[in-house]
């Protein structure tokens, strides 16, 4: 069995509170022996922590989603310090900007944005960086904190944004989107973009794979995602899971009881 990790999801989202014991075996099952759960908002921050406590190979990335704007407030970004410097999470996170829902104001976004990798920097963490409609903007602030280093989940931008990021240190990860046969560009990309600066994730419970069309997504589907990509770039599965298994520890520093190749 190949050895996956899932490098953002939302696990701990009350989607799963119904069958979590029975997602997170078939994840097992499927060769998904870690998934990053990606924070939103710091309402749910101690969910989070307790869903990941209570799996093997669950990690916690705590952050501050701009899709929540309305819920956070300047002191939450101190909260985050505390969290971050108490629990020692893997990542900060989910973070970034979101351009294409109309209601949330871009300013403010940003601040919060600026904050969290300002954490990142001082922690010396990754960030978990969620940039929708708003690559060039991202980069531009990304660009401020020089060092810091993360991952543009579910990135849909162009081959010149894919380049800049990964120059930056900043990789790449893909999940549903890819499976979809419509999605030629971000499928082309799959295709060239260098091994060593992808990730894939499933965003469960989001984004589902075309073979899963208005089905929750959960972790165990990441086997399929890695199918896709390995069939778009003409490679063995085993070696993509290989590389990018090994990407997500070195990224996220995680400990050597996840595997770090198919056995």
């Amino acid at each position: 069995m190949l050895t996956l990790i899932d490098a953002h999801n939302h696990f701990d989202d009350a989607s799963f509170d119904a069958d979590r014991d029975d997602a997170w075996q078939r994840a097992q099952q499927s060769g998904v022996v870690g998934q990053v759960l990606a924070a939103v908002s710091a309402r749910l921050w101690p969910k989070l922590k307790a869903v990941a406590a209570h799996y093997p190979g669950l990690y916690a990335s705590y952050g501050l989603h701009p899709g929540y704007l309305a819920e956070h407030r300047p002191e939450h970004l101190d909260a985050l310090a505390e969290w971050v410097d108490r629990e020692r999470p893997v990542a900060i996170g989910e973070c970034g900007l979101d351009y294409y829902l109309p209601d949330l104001d871009p300013d403010l976004q940003a601040e919060y944005f600026a904050g969290q990798l300002r954490l990142a920097r001082r922690y010396d963490l990754p960030v978990v960086i969620h940039a929708r409609h708003a690559v060039d903007q991202v980069i531009k602030l990304v660009r401020r904190f020089s060092g810091v280093r993360g991952m543009v989940h579910s990135f849909s931008g162009s081959e010149d944004q894919a380049g800049r990021l990964l120059d930056m240190g900043i990789l790449l990860s893909f999940g549903g989107p890819v499976t979809y046969s419509r999605a030629n560009r971000l499928r082309n990309l799959i295709r060239y973009l260098p091994l060593d600066g992808l990730l894939l994730e499933t965003d469960a419970p989001d984004q589902p794979l075309s073979s899963h069309r208005g089905e929750r997504n959960e972790p165990a589907l990441l086997a399929e995602v890695l199918t896709c990509v390995a069939e778009l770039r003409n490679a063995d599965p085993a070696d993509i899971a290989s590389a990018i298994t090994e990407n997500a520890r070195r990224l996220f520093q995680l400990p050597d009881a996840v595997p770090a190749s198919a056995h």
